[in-house]
């Protein structure tokens, strides 16, 4: 076998990383690939992350560029394997103490969407989309996530292809609904060592029976929005829903919480709040039932849709602690609401990956080369983790540990999850609008030095980065293609309105 030739190493700490990943790459030109795809992501965004702007080449005519065309074979038809680089990615994510899963964390399933024109890409198609809170023409993934007061990063991610785009429709053997889907992931990281306390999920999969059933018949705890009009079979004068059981508890105020029980939240900043929780009991719901019901709110006299979470879960209740068949360690109201808080983290990373990281720049059509952004988006995310966190062995920095939201640290700069009412990626946009965020203000992966700890300090290597960029760049110093009906110095950004995607 003849000796593999040395690869260009990618600017500062990058290469370190990228160099556990070599050997599944049967190529100098796929390793050289490799980095400089992860670098591209990795520098600070003046426009969306398509193939010509990952090399620095103007957008259109940039697109027949050598750099661009080796960058595209890369993804799209090479011979190296993206399921391979996922398990390698995890296996570094396990190996690590201050990243490695454990049993107080949680196992989070959601699901993403992002606008995509036409009909010819993989799994495109007319169908509800949670980034822009309505239907739309776009792609729709299903993806896993690990998640503690410390960390939090992807585990893997699969497309969800509707029915539209199947010859026999629902009917196909293929066709999969979100909650299958959200199973094969739970499947995925079972058989990936990941521990976890317990499954979290909104109510797209706590309201689906058949998920419920699959997790309690593989004996896996769960903590599952569900909705508060979400019915059982009962009796008319019986209590039906969350909504119906709810009304009929007694508050008369904080002095006077009646069937309320008081929890304490800390947040990153070293704010609190009181929240109030509460076990409901009705039908096959209650403290000495298998399964819990269980109601958080802000203020119970009003029950507000962005602060209340109606939950279900097969945690058993503190009082059922001394019963042998009880499958798992008990679990209080506050450790209850402190696993569904994990999920806001869900919300915090699609931001980063989709804002910063160019998870929806793609411009491939394939499935596999889809896929394959993905994951190296996945990659990019995880380098970041490892740079933050450096050669320690002790566990999280102390900074982590000493600010926490709901025991978490400050991964990004806005990195205040807003509370989550249960309902997918579009749930928070009221009080998002409210605060009338600006690019400036939500940058994660900034040019400057980090001030404190945050997800992506590697980008205080950003100028580093940008160097090897600019070696390589084969973009001329020219102004842009008339065509364009704009010219634009080559200081100046590119609009990513000048890109083919939107």
């Amino acid at each position: 076998m003849s000796q593999r030739m040395p690869c260009p190493a990618a600017p500062g700490p990058l290469e370190e990383y990228a160099a556990q990943f070599d050997e599944l790459f049967g190529s100098l030109a796929q390793r050289r690939g490799f980095r400089d795809y992860l670098q591209g992501l990795l520098v600070p965004r003046d426009r969306n992350k398509t193939l010509t702007a990952l090399v620095g080449a103007e957008p259109v005519v940039g697109a027949q560029h050598r750099e661009v065309q080796r960058l595209q074979f890369f993804l799209s038809e090479s011979g190296w394997n993206q399921d391979e680089i996922k398990m390698r990615r995890l296996e570094g994510l396990q190996s690590d103490p201050t990243t490695r899963a454990h049993d107080n964390g949680a196992l989070v399933i959601d699901e993403t969407g992002d606008r995509k024109d036409g009909t010819k890409t993989a799994h495109v198609s007319r169908q509800y989309l949670g980034s822009v809170g309505k239907t739309d023409n776009g792609i729709v993934a299903v993806s896993s996530l690990w998640a503690d007061e410390h960390v939090y990063y992807p585990l893997d991610v699969l497309p969800y292809t509707p029915a539209p785009r199947l010859p026999k429709g629902k009917a196909d053997l293929a066709f999969r609904t979100k909650p299958q889907i959200a199973v094969e992931l739970v499947d995925a990281a079972l058989a990936a060592g990941v521990s976890f306390r317990a499954v979290v999920a909104d109510s797209l999969y706590g309201d689906n029976p058949t998920f419920e059933r699959t997790l309690e018949a593989a004996s896996l705890p769960f903590v599952l929005g569900v909705k508060p009009s979400r019915s059982i079979w009962a009796p008319e004068d019986e209590v039906h829903s969350p909504a119906e059981a709810v009304a009929e508890l007694r508050w008369n105020g904080p002095e006077d919480p009646g069937d309320w029980t008081q929890v304490v939240r800390s947040f990153r900043d070293g704010h609190t709040e009181t929240w109030w929780a509460v076990d409901l009991s009705y039908g096959p719901y209650g403290p000495d039932q298998a399964r819990r019901m269980v109601v958080a709110t802000t203020d119970p006299a009003t029950l507000p849709d962005l602060t209340t979470w109606y939950l279900t879960t097969n945690l058993p209740h503190p009082a059922r602690a001394d019963r042998a068949d009880i499958p798992f360690a008990p679990a209080d109201l506050a450790e209850v609401i402190r696993l569904y808080a994990l999920r806001n983290w869900v919300e915090q990373s699609y931001r980063q990956v989709k804002q910063e990281l160019g998870w929806a720049d793609f411009m491939v059509r394939t499935d596999r080369a889809i896929r394959r952004h993905w994951e190296l988006v996945c990659c990019a995310f995880t380098f970041c983790w490892r740079h933050c966190f450096g050669t320690t062995t002790d566990g999280p920095p102390a900074a982590l540990a000493d600010r926490t939201i709901d025991g978490a640290p400050p991964i990004a700069r806005d990195a205040h999850p807003e509370t989550s009412t249960g309902r997918g990626e579009n749930g928070g946009q009221a009080i998002r609008r409210a605060r009338g965020r600006n690019h400036a203000a939500r940058t994660v992966l900034a040019a400057g030095p980090a001030t404190r700890p945050q997800l992506a300090p590697a980008v205080a290597h950003a100028q580093a980065l940008l160097a090897g960029m600019v070696r390589s760049a084969p973009a001329a110093g020219t102004p842009g293609d008339p065509r364009l009906g704009c010219r634009w110095s080559p200081a100046q950004s590119v609009s990513p309105h000048l890109t083919k995607y939107r």
